[in-house]
């Protein structure tokens, strides 16, 4: 089951509004309270992956999610350092940040869609294209 605690310390790297805590399983992540933004910590994204149900903790709307595609250089929630842009390897369409050291944030929508590949994925893989670093 899916439920909010209360808004913590931590804010989202894209729009720099707090973030609240969600759990699926057992499983907490962080989502924020604005863009609907998600951070996993450590190896929750794979955990998460493999959990029937969890894409219903992307709220967030996809098409605004996009908007933040392209918000330049953003910092970790946890060490304040200077995350790396990269999109995933088998849905390169999906463009996500991450720091090695911490975690991922993938905007709203993007868990769902790289959760639930679909036949089409490789149209969006065509108009979007990739990013180049790390992947999933």
């Amino acid at each position: 089951m899916d439920y909010d605690s209360a808004v913590h310390s931590l804010q989202c790297p894209k729009c720099r509004h707090g973030m609240k805590e969600v759990t699926h399983e057992g499983i907490i992540i962080d989502r924020c309270t604005h863009c609907e933004g998600l951070w996993f910590d450590d190896n929750e994204l794979q955990e998460l992956k493999r959990t029937p149900g969890s894409e219903i903790l992307d709220t967030g709307n996809p098409y605004e999610g996009r908007k933040y595609d392209n918000s330049g250089t953003i910092n970790c929630p946890r060490c304040d350092r200077t995350m790396e842009n990269s999109s995933d390897w088998k849905q390169v369409h999906i463009w996500y940040e991450v720091c090695r050291d911490h975690g991922i944030f993938l905007d709203a929508g993007e868990f769902a869609d790289y959760k639930n590949a679909t036949p089409l994925d490789w149209l969006r893989d065509l108009l979007k294209g990739s990013r180049s670093g790390a992947s999933f």
